[in-house]
């Protein structure tokens, strides 16, 4: 196998982090919902978790796409 299509073959594993992370965010806030529809008072006081929750799942996701493209254009 030739270095470029290694290379080509690694940064598409790389990017199934983005889809991990995508699914995160959906199960985060959907959980979320139903815990707020369960118990409505109590919902203002986890939207602060929901919000955090958010941001480290995305971060995530932006780290696999920074691996990809490292891959791609650096290695």
């Amino acid at each position: 196998m030739e270095a470029e299509a290694a290379k080509y073959i690694g940064a598409g594993i790389a990017t199934i982090g983005m889809g991990g992370a995508g699914v995160g965010v959906g199960i985060i806030f959907g959980n979320y919902l139903s815990g707020a529809l369960r118990n409505p008072a109590a919902a203002a006081s986890q939207f602060t978790n929901l919000i955090f929750g958010f941001a480290v799942t995305e971060a995530l996701g932006i780290f696999s796409l920074l691996v990809a493209l490292l891959l791609l254009f650096v290695l």
